[in-house]
This record gives structure tokens, C-alpha cells and sequence, in this order.
């Protein structure tokens, strides 16, 4: 994807701008925050069956889905996309072929899957226009494909989830130390990625047992303003300057993830943060050997942690929410531990997206400090 698409809504679904379905605001007015709403009745021109009755914040996670799948930003299909000019309800041939490909899947999976959303997008594509139809055979005697799936399935002779789970509660502290832990504010700085998004202040703030924010601050360069993601144990806000919508409420499986975000911000709750656990057969992460568990939560949540098998600390998490035509993944990568008052905290954390990634060095975390309640309201 084209690096001057800027993260629309970064914490919980993706940085999706309106791809390819061809969308308007029923008011022409530029927005201050996102409608709200069903997609089919918030925006123009969204009437594909399984999409317009899905949540605004969910309608944006599942045009990720698309443009990704098929190697694609918004310019591809909206005239004047990322200019002041774009015409989002415009119908354009490709969008016209978008929505048809939308109900080819949606009827493949009711006809042969039932429920189940097991044909998407990526399905056929992989980051191509037209898919392949043929296999390369320097691929077929290549290196083995790294592709996983997104349901873990069931590792044979393997520690248990909980086995798992119990030696990270230790690795990192143990449960007595963790159910200690009431509030932390680590402060580091953004690294960005490629080329872009550097340079600023970074900070999460969390509180038990499920509050967090976390806030990317350009004190040097105030005209690129300032990118706030907040959860309050019942509603999530994102505030994104340069994105379609500069304040944007998390809704429907987005909101659900945002909640997960935050209770995993506090190790010693972490087995009770999601639902029917599983184990999966070890795995590796490039040279790192790794442990796999898996569980899911409400809405179609589905989170696979990673842990390294050498100091059991989680160093991957990726979650997945539903949408008609595929999951939409968000992954936060850890690494850098460090001793903290009895506490390893990740000093280096990396949050990928579908049209980016954020790359955080921390410098300081504080922990059971006092923290305004504000803090993790609407931006």
C-alpha cells in the first residue's frame, strides 16, 4: 500500500480509509467524527448485503480486508482518493466489480459453509488484482509456506493453555507481584515506519482491571497534531488528525478488541481475559522457537498469543475480528523486557495494521501511579 495513507482507526479495526465499495457521507460536510449507525444508512452507495448493516467501525475494517487482499489503497477505485477532491460515491468499474465479488463470496459461504466465513477475499487473491491460477515451480520446491491459520488447531502432546499461560505469570513477575499492579504510564518514543511517524512522544497509560490510552504526541511539529486510542471499560475512542475521520468511536468487534487491549495490559488477568483456551503445536517466529495458545471472546473475537519457549514471555499477540469477506488482524509484537519494580515490562512494542505499523522504544514505565480518569475518555 501506498505509504501516504495515514491510519484511520489504529487501535482496534485498521487504518481502513473507504476502499473500493464507494462510499459518501450522507452530509457533504467534512466531519468532525464518524457517523454512527449501520454502514447503509450512515454512508451513500453501500449496498452489498453482508456490508450495510454492519457497524460504521466494522464497515472500515472489512474495506481493509479488501484493499489488502487484493494489494489496493483508496486511490485505486475512488477518483482524487487522498486529495481534497475525492469523489467517494462515484461509480467507478472496478467498484461496480468490488460489490459483485462481496456477494460471490457472501453466497459461496452460506451455500457450502454455513455461518462459517471460510472463503474471503484473500482467499483467491493474495495481494494481487486478478488471482493466480497456477503455482510457480520455484515456489512448489521453495521454501515451505508461512501462512497460518487463523483458528490454532489443536496441538497433540503439548502443555496445556493454562501450563503455558502459568509459566508467563511467572516469567514476568509471578501472580502475587502482578495482582500488585494497579496502574502503569511507560513513556518512550515513536520510531515509526517507513520513514514515517517518527520522532514523537509516546505514552500508554493503563489502570486496572481495563482502561488504557495510548497517545502519540509531535511537540516538535504540532501540525502533524496528536493521535490518541482510549478505552474506558465501556466505550473506545480514537483520535487520528490526518485520518477520513479525526475522531472516531470504536463500535461492534472493534470496541471488543480495544477491551482486550486493555485487560491484557495486566499480565496476572490474562487467563481470564478470553475464553475457551487452547494450545497449538510449537511454532517458530524467524529463529524464535515459540509456544502457541489461542482463545476467543465475544462478538467473534479471536486472539493467537505467542510465547517464547526459552523465557516464557509473550513476545507476539494477533487478534482477529470478524468481517463478511475475512478477519481483520491487528498484531502488537513485544520485545526488550526489562526488570521493573519486580515486573518485566516489554520496552519495545510494535502495533501492525493493515495499512501500517507503529514502532515504540520506551525509556521509562512508572507503575501504581495515580491517573485522571479523563485520560481515557473521548479524546
Amino acid at each position: 500500500m501506498k505509504l501516504w495513507l495515514k491510519r484511520l482507526i489504529p487501535a482496534a479495526a485498521v487504518g481502513a480509509l473507504v476502499w473500493l465499495v464507494g462510499v459518501e457521507l450522507t452530509s457533504r460536510a467534512k466531519a468532525q467524527t464518524a457517523p454512527t449507525g449501520k454502514a447503509g444508512t450512515a454512508f451513500k452507495n453501500v449496498t452489498t448485503s453482508t456490508l450495510k448493516d454492519l457497524t460504521v467501525s466494522d464497515f472500515l475494517g472489512s474495506m481493509g480486508v479488501m484493499a489488502a487482499a487484493l494489494g489496493l489503497d483508496c486511490a485505486d477505485c475512488h477518483p482524487g482518493a487522498g486529495s481534497d477532491s475525492v469523489d467517494w460515491v462515484f461509480d467507478t468499474p472496478r467498484k461496480k466489480t468490488a460489490r459483485r465479488m462481496v456477494e460471490m463470496v457472501s453466497n459461496i459461504n452460506k451455500q457450502n459453509f454455513g455461518t462459517s466465513i471460510s472463503v474471503t477475499c484473500w482467499s483467491c487473491h493474495h495481494g494481487r488484482l486478478r488471482p493466480a491460477t497456477s503455482i510457480a515451480l520455484d515456489t512448489l520446491y521453495s521454501t515451505p509456506n508461512e501462512e497460518r491459520d487463523d483458528v490454532v488447531a489443536v496441538g497433540q502432546g503439548v502443555p496445556t493453555a493454562t501450563q503455558i499461560l502459568d509459566k508467563y505469570i511467572a516469567a514476568v513477575g509471578g501472580a502475587q507481584k502482578l495482582a500488585g499492579l494497579t496502574s502503569f504510564i511507560a513513556t518512550g518514543r515513536s520510531v515509526g515506519y517507513g520513514e514515517l511517524g517518527g520522532g514523537g512522544s509516546f505514552q500508554i497509560l493503563a489502570k486496572a482491571p481495563d482502561q488504557r490510552a495510548v497517545i502519540i504526541e509531535f511537540k516538535e511539529h504540532p501540525e502533524r497534531g496528536n493521535s490518541l486510542r482510549t478505552y474506558n471499560g465501556k466505550v473506545g475512542w480514537v483520535r487520528s488528525p490526518r485520518g477520513l475521520f479525526p475522531e472516531f468511536e470504536l463500535t461492534g468487534s472493534d470496541l471488543e478488541g480495544a477491551r482486550l487491549d486493555a485487560l491484557m495490559s495486566f499480565p496476572g488477568q490474562i487467563k481470564t481475559v478470553l475464553t475457551n483456551w487452547k494450545s497449538g503445536s510449537p511454532d517458530a517466529l524467524g529463529d524464535l522457537d515459540v509456544d502457541v495458545v489461542q482463545g476467543s471472546g465475544p462478538k467473534g473475537l479471536l486472539a493467537t498469543l505467542y510465547f517464547d519457549r526459552k523465557t516464557n514471555l509473550l513476545v507476539r499477540v494477533v487478534r482477529f475480528t470478524p468481517s463478511p469477506i475475512g478477519r481483520v488482524p491487528i498484531q502488537m509484537d513485544y520485545d526488550d523486557y526489562r526488570d521493573v519494580g519486580g515486573i518485566k515490562f516489554p520496552f519495545k512494542y510494535k502495533f501492525s495494521w493493515l495499512d501500517g505499523r507503529d514502532q515504540f522504544q520506551l525509556s521509562d514505565v512508572k507503575t501504581n501511579v495515580p491517573i485522571d480518569a479523563a485520560k481515557f475518555t473521548k479524546p
